[in-house]
């Protein structure tokens, strides 16, 4: 996928991976139920980052009886595609040494890099 996504605010980004967690189509109430665990918010906050998600094009809304679902237009996969491309380039200035180091510097083990390495080599990535 080479379409880049506008960066989702913390709080948008929750609810996102909420959503994703859940087979679609989702209720409120089972987005709720996932952030609950950590990250709880008021039902009326939650309906206003629901919608907006469906204005920024990363969820449909579709009505159900008296009832909401959501259903992601944005593949989990795809926005952390395009996340990562763009820190690779407005960060690291598209430097693959800069990028390592990043990661590196950014507290991977030594099991974690080793994973990175095997995926490498194996060309899983």
């Amino acid at each position: 996928m080479n379409k880049a996504f506008r960066r989702l605010p913390d709080a948008e980004l929750e609810v996102m991976q909420a959503v994703w967690d859940c087979a679609p189509p989702v209720t409120r109430a089972g987005v709720d139920e996932i952030l609950r665990k950590t990250h709880p918010m008021a039902q009326t906050t939650l309906l206003t980052l629901l919608t907006r998600l469906s204005e920024k094009g990363f969820i449909s809304i579709e009505k159900n009886g008296r009832r909401s679902e959501y259903v992601p237009l944005v593949a989990k996969q795809d926005y952390l595609a395009s996340q990562s491309r763009r820190f690779f380039d407005k960060l690291c200035g598209g430097s693959v040494s800069a990028f390592a180091s990043a990661l590196c510097d950014g507290g991977l083990t030594k099991e974690e890099i080793a994973e990175l390495r095997r995926l490498l080599d194996e060309g899983a990535l």
